[in-house]
């Protein structure tokens, strides 16, 4: 028997022994063959005494819940808290690592004990993860696996990049030092050759990978935990600012009570306004999230923040005129 059909039906085993109940047509689907081979690979299960069934109920094909897979030794609440956050019943679409988590969740779901299986299905549908908006990466599976490997390994990776700074495509030689998943989207943190500095890759602009056979030394001062500094997201500048604003009450609050920077510091004011302090790496990631509050903001230092704000805010003024607004 050769080895991927092995696999396929160790996935099918897998599938069959979770809380529903799979369809022809869902397995299929799962599989990624024919109906025909699901109905082939379900007369092998049954040759090998594997006790699969037709549960009129669900309207699927399930295993014995006592067959084969020993139960984990997980309290209800860790069992939760793994299938919501793999994406249990809202799968993570084509983004990698992400969308196998989906997967992942099946295969722990079919070994829990009946009762713990029973109590998540009434639960999970309640409880979910919502990361927000993502962006699009489709085909980018096998990308993302080779430059874990080259992670890994260390090796020399050239890369063909979409760069929206250069306005154009641009050919480079990295060094991959981390993958990362910030906001929405994957990114890979690299030192590059020709900028001679650390810089950060989105996958879905790297039109072309090749990695090669040469290994490369990490620079001696990486930190991987670090690699964005004091950044306020994730693009340091090389110079840092003392910044203060002071929130308005109608969003004081909204501000105070989330963790946005690693040095942020909030005094309440007696009006319920606050005072908030931090320090940071570059100031431009920190200008759009300030202008994003509006009239509800304002900058106390430093100035060159205070007028990088006015300039865009005037700037929206400026155009939102012209349209006759």
């Amino acid at each position: 028997m050769r080895v991927s059909r092995i696999y396929r039906l160790l996935r099918l085993i897998t599938l069959l022994q979770g809380d529903r109940g799979y369809r022809v047509s869902d397995l299929a689907e799962e599989l990624q063959v024919s109906r025909r081979t699901v109905f082939r690979d379900l007369n092998m299960l049954e040759m090998a005494r594997i006790p699969y069934y037709f549960d009129s109920e669900s309207g699927g094909y399930r295993i014995g819940q006592h067959f084969f897979l020993p139960p984990v030794n997980l309290t209800l609440n860790e069992a939760l808290a793994v299938l919501v956050l793999t994406g249990r019943g809202r799968p993570f679409g084509k983004v990698p690592l992400l969308a196998d988590s989906a997967s992942a969740a099946v295969k722990i779901e079919s070994v829990l004990p009946g009762a713990v299986r029973r109590h998540l299905g009434s639960v999970t549908g309640q409880v979910g993860l919502n990361l927000g908006p993502m962006s699009r990466h489709e085909g980018l599976d096998e990308m993302f696996r080779r430059l874990t490997d080259a992670v890994g390994q260390r090796r020399v990776c050239r890369i063909i990049y979409i760069s929206f700074h250069e306005r154009k495509q641009i050919a480079l030689t990295v060094h991959p030092l981390r993958l990362v998943f910030v906001s929405r989207a994957w990114y890979v943190v690299a030192w590059s050759v020709m900028h001679r500095e650390i810089r950060t890759f989105k996958l879905g602009r790297i039109r072309r990978l090749e990695v090669t056979d040469k290994e490369f030394v990490p620079p001696p001062n990486f930190d991987p935990e670090r690699c964005f500094g004091l950044a306020w997201s994730m693009i340091p500048e090389g110079r840092l600012y003392k910044v203060h604003l002071h929130f308005e009450p109608q969003v004081a609050g909204n501000v105070a009570e989330v963790g946005w920077h690693e040095t942020q510091r909030v005094e309440w004011n007696d009006d319920g306004s606050i005072e908030f302090h931090v320090t940071v790496d570059g100031l431009g990631e920190i200008t759009w999230w300030v202008l994003g509050y509006g009239d509800q903001v304002r900058v106390v230092t430093p100035q060159v923040l205070r007028r990088r704000v006015a300039q865009k805010a005037q700037a929206v003024l400026a155009s939102a005129t012209e349209e006759g607004i």
